[in-house]
């Protein structure tokens, strides 16, 4: 008997259940990030888990409950892997941190973005859980930062489009730099220094400071 099997024989029935569940959730990271949602079939994501078909309908109705949750779960996985490696440092900073450790968690979880880009087509019902889940947790970082004073003039509405565009510089800077050579690579330091800029100082000045063309 392995140290790991040991381990799970001591569980409780609920405990157990659990583990087996997060299992099958991590197969089916890898299937889906190797084959894509097409072809991540319930005897893939097994043979992956190591456990019997039957156990997995234990778990999930269905196939595609499972990918229906899978990002979801890939996505609240991520906010809190942001939130561990966020300090407590000025707004500002804070978003600087976010942005750095969202690239560390793609190096960690390579398969995210093949996941992700799938999931508006293959299971939409878990894409728009995560973008509602991200969005609402960004949200109420940046409400928390203009109750503190750190940002000024942001409506709660004003607040959503912010982290929608916040979102989207993500994903396209990852396409563009994190995915090389078919492996993931750490982003090059100019990434980090444009954003850096970006949210420290603005891109254009005020319209008053403008000068005419």
């Amino acid at each position: 008997m392995t140290q790991a099997t040991a381990k799970v024989t001591k569980l409780n029935r609920i405990e157990r259940n659990a583990w087996t569940k997060q299992k099958i959730f991590e197969a089916a990271t890898k299937v889906v990030g190797k084959h894509g949602y097409a072809e991540a079939s319930v005897a893939r994501i097994t043979e992956e888990a190591g456990v019997a078909q039957g156990t997995f309908y234990n778990h999930f109705d269905n196939r595609q409950e499972l990918l229906d949750q899978l990002l979801p779960k890939i996505g609240l996985d991520m906010v809190e892997f942001i939130r561990v490696r966020t300090g407590n440092a000025h707004a500002a900073r804070q978003e600087i941190e976010r942005f750095a450790a969202f690239f560390d968690f793609i190096r960690e979880v390579p398969e995210f973005l093949r996941i992700l880009n799938e999931a508006e087509f293959f299971a939409p019902i878990g894409y728009q859980k995560h973008l509602d889940n991200i969005s609402t947790a960004y949200v109420r970082i940046l409400r928390r930062a203009r109750l503190a004073g750190a940002i000024e003039d942001y409506s709660n509405e004003e607040f959503e489009a912010i982290v929608h565009m916040l979102m989207g510089a993500r994903g396209y800077l990852s396409r563009r730099y994190s995915y090389l050579g078919g492996g993931v690579t750490a982003v090059p330091d100019h990434v980090f220094s444009a954003y850096r800029k970006l949210m420290t100082r603005g891109l254009f000045r005020a319209c008053g400071d403008q000068d005419t063309p």
